[in-house]
């Protein structure tokens, strides 16, 4: 029978780094253009603030995976050391 062992300390390390580069991961907003009123123009505004938005809703969803993880090999690990235990 083969034996699986969970790294715990690398995993978090892991998640950490990735929460870090999440947290690299950033857009700014459309900046101003002065008087221009010109159709493309806002199209153009239209556009940069939805993928700034985009890109907000994207970290948030991976936040939470990242968390949904962390809480998994949270549990995996109490589970080991129970098992341990016994």
């Amino acid at each position: 029978m083969a034996e699986i062992k969970l790294k715990y300390s690398a995993v978090i390390k892991q998640l950490e780094a990735v929460s870090r580069a999440l947290e690299a991961v950033s857009i700014a907003g459309p900046g101003p253009n002065g008087k221009n009123k010109l159709d493309y123009t806002s199209k153009f505004h239209s556009r940069e603030a939805k993928l700034h938005s985009m890109i907000g809703e994207y970290k948030q969803a991976v936040h939470k995976n990242i968390a949904d993880v962390k809480d998994n090999v949270d549990s995996l690990k109490e589970q080991d050391e129970a098992i341990a235990v016994k």
